[in-house]
């Protein structure tokens, strides 16, 4: 079970194929299971430490910041050097990113080891899809995105259960220390079965690299703020983001291989899937971030209720990913992608029109129903996004794929602030509205992709 330069066209041999995989998604659920748990652990966090809730939110921005200034440079060093030699370095970063977190004793210091936790999982999630890719043959690049989304969606699912578990009989450290078995049997798994890809050798470009960060953090950052704390400070890190990536283009003009893929975005399969998959995520996150405060402060329900209600979800999408996945190595992923964001625009509209007393079974197969059209939509559009890229431009397809998802959850979140501050929580319905005319919008453009040649995977 060593790692082998494989055909990408073949993928891996069995069963070096099956530990591959298991390494991919160790990793995946451990940088999953991360982020879920610090969301719902930060309150905890805060009170042990001393710390107030505006400073303690540093906790997860400085490790969202971190993961996504860094995607789109660390795919194009992965496209150069290979794979493996950017996504073990980041399963090690990550390890002792989270024995740093556990050991620091104050929130400086937490904060500061977030940071370095944060660069691991730019690592881990920029090379993801890229080495997937580089597991399964071409025939079943669908059927392997569909096993990641099954991962991740049971990773999302189990993070807050996981959370309560934890703090109920250990202290707030152990949440960092739980990652340390899975890290260090996804880099004994990954160095032994991971593809050994080879790069393209080409040179990279640090001031290119140095603007796609700042283009990507102030742009996030910016809009993050104007919603949080200054409207007018937060407008001027997004004119500055902008700036930079004015920069940034007039620099990577005509490059083969530019840090951020403008050459990809030239692909109308790739541009669409992308657009799609941001306006996707978008109403995701606008239905996730809502539906906490719809139903404690509208509807009366508790927080162990509330994480009830919220389950259906990951569980269709985690019931339906890899089936989706399976059709999309047969089937046009525009038409599958289109019928499952139809389903979850009807769902969003039937949450939207819940009412101030629902029962619990009308609020879980609304639910249900939005994970299985999300759960439709997110493979086969990750396996186009994928296979619409050359194989030597896997690392900046799975950058440009993280990327997309995280401006989307960014866009979301934003929109649900934006309309709080103005509104209220009674606003709440007309947000799930929201989300399901972007889900529409979603739907339309997936279906606009039939109307472009199909464009099987390159080997």
């Amino acid at each position: 079970m060593t790692a082998r330069k494989n055909d990408p066209s073949s993928g891996l041999p069995l069963p070096q194929r099956y530990w591959s995989a298991a390494a991919i998604w160790l990793a995946l659920a451990m940088a999953v299971l991360d982020s879920a748990i610090a969301n719902v652990a930060l309150p905890t966090i805060a009170a042990q430490l001393g710390a107030s809730p505006a400073t303690s939110v540093w906790v997860i921005n400085s490790y969202q910041l971190a993961i996504t200034m860094l995607l789109l440079p660390l795919a194009a060093l992965g496209d150069r050097i290979g794979y493996r030699r950017v996504y073990i370095p980041g399963l090690a970063l990550f390890i002792v990113g989270s024995l740093a977190c556990a050991l620091s004793g104050n929130l400086e210091l937490l904060i500061a080891a977030r940071v370095f936790q944060g660069i691991g999982a730019a690592c881990i999630m920029s090379m993801n899809a890229a080495l997937v890719r580089a597991t399964y043959p071409a025939s079943m690049l669908g059927r392997g995105i569909g096993y990641n989304a099954l991962v991740l969606s049971i990773s999302a699912a189990a993070g807050p259960t996981l959370a309560a578990a934890i703090l109920s009989v250990a202290d707030w450290p152990w949440l960092f220390l739980i990652n340390l078995p899975f890290g260090f049997a996804a880099m004994v798994l990954g160095y032994r079965a991971l593809p050994a890809t080879v790069g393209t050798g080409g040179r990279f470009d640090p001031l290119a690299a140095a603007l796609v960060a700042a283009t990507m953090g102030l742009i996030v950052f910016g809009a993050e703020t104007a919603t949080r704390s200054g409207l007018w400070a937060g407008l001027a890190m997004v004119a500055a983001g902008v700036g930079a990536g004015v920069l940034l283009v007039r620099r990577e003009r005509g490059s083969a291989t530019p840090s951020f893929p403008v050459d990809l975005l030239r692909n109308p399969n790739f541009s669409m899937s992308i657009a799609t998959s941001t306006v996707c995520f978008a109403a995701q996150m606008m239905t996730f971030v809502t539906l906490p405060f719809l139903f404690q402060s509208v509807m009366g329900k508790s927080v162990f209720e509330t994480g009830l209600l919220m389950t259906p979800w990951p569980i269709a999408l985690g019931i339906v990913a890899p089936f989706a996945g399976r059709l999309a190595d047969r089937i046009r992923p525009g038409l599958i992608g289109g019928v499952g964001l139809g389903l979850l625009a009807f769902g969003l509209l039937c949450m939207a029109r819940l009412g101030p007393d629902p029962s619990a079974f009308a609020i879980a197969w609304r639910m249900a129903l939005c994970g299985a059209g999300f759960g439709l939509f997110q493979s086969p559009n990750n396996r186009t996004i994928i296979s619409s890229a050359p194989v030597a431009r896997s690392g900046a397809a799975g950058g440009m794929l993280a990327t997309a998802r995280l401006l989307g959850q960014t866009i979301g979140a934003v929109a649900v602030a934006a309309t709080f501050h103005l509104a209220g929580v009674e606003a709440g319905p007309g947000l799930l509205l929201a989300a399901s005319i972007a889900a529409a919008a979603a739907a339309g453009l997936s279906l606009l992709r039939l109307r472009l040649p199909r464009q099987p995977v390159e080997a």
